[in-house]
């Protein structure tokens, strides 16, 4: 029971953070997104995938093979990798966008949620001191 109006909480208080996502938030947190998600685009992978490319036209021109099928096989390696890198920098990209987005989102309840209790301790504050008066 408890966790079911924890869920219910959790998704009224991202709705108000959503209203207050302007959207330079969007834009910094697509930004961060864009960042993170070119700079985790080549890997330990990619980068095996371009020795062993390299590895076969070096075997390739010591087999005295013609120049046009190496170029071939160096541009096709190429074209594999800039395709793996692109494939991989759009996913990332996707989830690095949700998880900022999601940071913003938190940081807005947060902020939210120290406003209402900065307003609520000055109201306390008041009501005493009218009290007293």
């Amino acid at each position: 029971m408890s966790e079911a109006k924890d869920a219910k909480e959790k998704r009224v208080d991202e709705t108000k953070a959503d209203k207050w996502l302007t959207p330079e938030m969007e834009r910094t947190a697509a930004q961060r997104a864009k960042d993170r998600a070119n700079a985790a685009r080549w890997d330990l992978d990619v980068a095996v995938f371009l020795f062993a490319v390299l590895i076969i036209i070096i075997i390739l021109q010591f087999q005295k093979v013609r120049i046009e099928i190496v170029a071939s096989v160096a541009v096709f390696g190429l074209a594999m990798v800039w395709l793996i890198g692109w494939r991989r920098g759009k996913l990332l990209y996707k989830r690095f966008y949700q998880e900022e987005i999601l940071k913003l989102q938190e940081e807005l309840s947060n902020k939210q949620t120290i406003e209402e209790t900065i307003e609520e301790r000055l109201q306390k504050a008041l009501r005493e001191r009218w009290n007293k008066q």
